[in-house]
């Protein structure tokens, strides 16, 4: 079998993880034991939660150990297999980490990737973990009815432009809010917000909430936290919902950040908030696939992706993530 690059976590970060937190070693890939199949990565994911997977803040999943691979989910190719269910040739999305090669005995795998005729990449964005958290978010725990307006934070981004979309078909409308001029052009132009906000470049953002939800929000998809989150929870409708999905605005959760305090709006409004993560509906992850796959092939659901070659663009991807440099589904490309 050949080598396999690895990205390995070197120290332990506090807060957004940076380039010096990793290194990047060769390592022999193992022959496949009975039970096993070995997997080229063709596409490495990039994830806001990655940044929480290193730290050692309490988290939902254990934090990698230092010297360990960086977990991250991926989609590539068997080339060895010794497993009855995998073959030399199908192509699988998991969470096999930052490397080349990966040996699996199918636990670490979500699925096999059958929309041959859709790009690969997808199965790390839309039609992948990014596209069945909005998908679940929004429909189970957002509950959006037909005419509701639709609040999402970091709509430019891999599930909020999934999220903003999703809404649209399902009659909503839906406002944005992002960073900078040529996300809120993305916002409008390709994902069909009907308003969208610069937050980096708005000096009052409650206001501006407020004058694109004159009626009140019905639903907020949080990926945030923080000052947007607090800005936009006064705007809330009797009866809004609240998906928490991501806390990208705090970069450390040691001490816990405190900001104005919420209970009150959702006493008055009668409102609630519920977090979620996509684990939670695995059961129904076939249910998301064929939808969002056909939303795709409709022209209705479409997506952007913020390509870096190499495995060598690793160590920096996660802090040039919260860096807002990406447009779109932040992946890596291994050659």
């Amino acid at each position: 079998m050949p080598t396999s690059r690895q990205v390995r976590l070197k120290s332990r970060p506090v807060g957004v993880p940076q380039k010096e937190h990793f290194e990047i070693v060769e390592a022999e890939v193992p022959e496949p034991r009975p039970g096993e199949f070995v997997v080229r990565n063709r596409f490495l994911s990039v994830d806001p939660a990655m940044r929480g997977w290193v730290n050692s803040a309490p988290s939902y999943v254990r934090p990698v150990e230092i010297g360990e691979v960086m977990r991250a989910y991926t989609v590539g190719e068997v080339v060895a297999s010794r497993h009855p269910r995998y073959k030399e040739g199908d192509k699988v999305m998991g969470q096999l980490g930052w490397q080349d090669h990966a040996v699996s005995d199918g636990r670490q795998i979500w699925r096999k990737v059958t929309e041959t005729d859709l790009p690969l990449s997808l199965a790390l964005g839309v039609l992948g973990l990014n596209g069945v958290t909005a998908y679940f978010g929004l429909l189970d725990v957002g509950q959006p009815r037909a005419g509701d307006t639709v609040v999402v934070s970091t709509a430019a981004g891999a599930v909020g432009s999934a999220v903003g979309q999703i809404a649209k078909i399902a009659g909503c409308r839906t406002v944005g809010i992002t960073g900078g001029a040529e996300k809120v052009r993305l916002c409008r132009e390709v994902f069909g917000y009907d308003e969208a906000i610069d937050y980096k470049g708005t000096k009052d953002l409650s206001a501006a909430v407020g004058a694109a939800c004159p009626k009140g929000l019905n639903v907020y998809f949080d990926n945030t936290s923080g000052p947007i989150t607090d800005a936009v929870l006064p705007h809330m409708a009797i009866g809004a919902r609240v998906a928490v999905c991501g806390t990208a605005s705090i970069a450390n959760w040691d001490p816990i950040p405190m900001g104005p305090i919420m209970e009150r709006w959702f006493l008055i409004r009668r409102a609630r908030m519920q977090g979620l993560l996509a684990s939670d509906f695995a059961h129904r992850y076939d249910e998301a696939f064929a939808r969002l796959a056909q939303w795709v092939r409709e022209g209705s659901l479409r997506y952007r992706e913020d390509i870096l070659e190499g495995i060598e663009s690793a160590p920096d991807a996660i802090a040039g993530l919260y860096r807002g440099e990406n447009l779109g589904k932040r992946l890596i490309r291994l050659s």
